[in-house]
């Protein structure tokens, strides 16, 4: 059964699902922009029969808190420090899995290169750390990063769009009747509260700091050669299917899985992504 739960964490409340037994290995799953933990909504009940499963929301997505730009300095860095603060204060979490995609794969690849004695396995579902797997939909965030103003910040205002959020559910999937709508349109409604804006602008100008430490990530994969199961939407507009492979570089023992999907594959292989899991991780 799902629990949902709140951590207060710096004087903030972080939201939480739970599932699984505690004494199971535990997989924490790491969502995307734009979504929330509700993007895991099918696939959590499907794991928790083998794993105590843990899905947060990070501050300013879904149900956790959302100060304000100006109050909280939204980076990739500071997003990690809180959920390091939620799974091994909060939780006490010593040991566990991570499933990453999106933003989900900065804040758990540096989870993981920070604290390589506590992570069991990788699985990866459109998460990038590899030049290789940045599409050219994302060089308007290339020059943002150069000069930030008001002219380099439009074309990544569209990013936060109604129409851009359904386009991200929508564009590669094999069944679009299998694309629910609840999906993009809870997404929106969160991107859409007074002052996400400038929460989301921020992060994007600080993704950055996200692919400066891909040789960082990338020398953790090699090093520690964490279990790594691979499932990717190879249809996916924004992190390309070069991206997924690259892991096999510093992985060569990685399991790789292309769907056909896009960019959020559970939506139409959340019973054959939970397979693979609990295949893989057992």
């Amino acid at each position: 059964m799902n629990t949902f739960h709140h951590a207060s964490i710096d004087g903030h409340k972080i939201f939480y699902r739970e599932a699984g037994s505690g004494n199971a290995p535990t997989i924490v799953l790491l969502h995307g922009f734009p979504s929330s933990s509700h993007m895991f909504r099918d696939l959590i009940p499907k794991l928790a029969d083998k794993f105590h499963v843990i899905a947060p929301d990070y501050l300013g997505f879904g149900y956790s808190d959302q100060p304000s730009a100006k109050e909280f300095h939204y980076t990739f860095d500071n997003l990690t420090a809180q959920i390091e603060e939620l799974l091994f204060t909060k939780l006490n979490l010593r040991k566990f899995s991570i499933y990453v995609q999106d933003y989900g794969a900065p804040i758990g690849f540096r989870i993981a290169s920070r604290h390589p004695e506590t992570i069991e396995g990788i699985v990866v579902q459109n998460g990038n750390a590899y030049l290789e797997g940045v599409s050219p939909a994302l060089e308007p965030m290339t020059v943002f990063w150069k000069n930030r103003n008001a002219e380099t910040e439009a074309p990544l205002r569209a990013f936060l769009a109604a129409q851009t959020t359904k386009f991200q559910y929508e564009h590669g999937a094999a069944d679009l009747s299998k694309i629910s709508p609840d999906t993009y349109t809870f997404d929106q409604l969160f991107l859409d509260r007074p002052g996400n804006d400038a929460i989301q602008l921020d992060l994007f100008f600080d993704y950055q700091s996200n692919v400066a430490l891909y040789p960082e990530w990338q020398a953790y994969f090699k090093k520690h050669q964490p279990p790594t199961l691979i499932v990717w939407g190879q249809n996916d507009p924004f992190f390309t299917v070069e991206g997924a492979k690259a892991f096999l570089h510093d992985i060569p023992q990685a399991e790789l899985h292309l769907l056909e999907a896009g960019h959020f594959a559970l939506e139409e292989h959340s019973d054959l992504i939970a397979n693979n899991i609990k295949q893989f991780l057992s």
